[in-house]
């Protein structure tokens, strides 16, 4: 079976074939080119996961912190579930734990962006840099002190 042709016609049939065909050593038969553009594929979204989690956490945890009269459940609980999604993710690859601080840099710059959209506070209000260590950013119990009246 040509493994190219099905790539463009159905995806998922075509990622089974290629997978059947490496297994059996009928390395010939498989689109080597096609299948490292899926794995660099599939390792960019990982990296794009991460970045997306990152950033809905930190945006949290500004709203956390500087509009305090509004913290609802629903913050505390997406704070935690991206807590949770974040580890999962670099316990299943560790690697992208290479460059954090790069990551987090960019990834706050962007919750920055979202917390003032969402609160309406301007975002030179902010720290600069992210004011949390990754560590607190993943710690279960931390939760930002209020800021709110600063």
């Amino acid at each position: 079976m040509e493994t190219t042709a099905d790539y463009n016609k159905d995806f998922y049939a075509w990622l089974i074939k290629s997978a059947e065909l490496l297994r059996n050593n009928r390395f010939a038969e498989v689109d080597i080119e096609q299948v490292a553009e899926e794995l660099e594929a599939i390792s960019k979204s990982e990296k794009r996961e991460l970045m997306s989690r990152l950033t809905v956490l930190l945006a949290h945890l500004l709203k956390w912190q500087f509009q305090s009269a509004l913290r609802s459940r629903s913050w505390k609980n997406t704070i935690l579930t991206q807590r949770i999604d974040i580890s999962g993710l670099l316990e299943d690859s560790p690697s992208l734990q290479y460059d954090l601080g790069d990551k987090l840099a960019v990834a706050y710059e962007k919750a920055k962006l979202s917390a003032e959209d969402e609160t309406g506070i301007d975002k030179i209000h902010f720290p600069e840099q992210c004011p949390y260590s990754f560590a607190q950013i993943l710690e279960k119990d931390f939760f930002p002190a209020d800021e709110s009246n600063r």
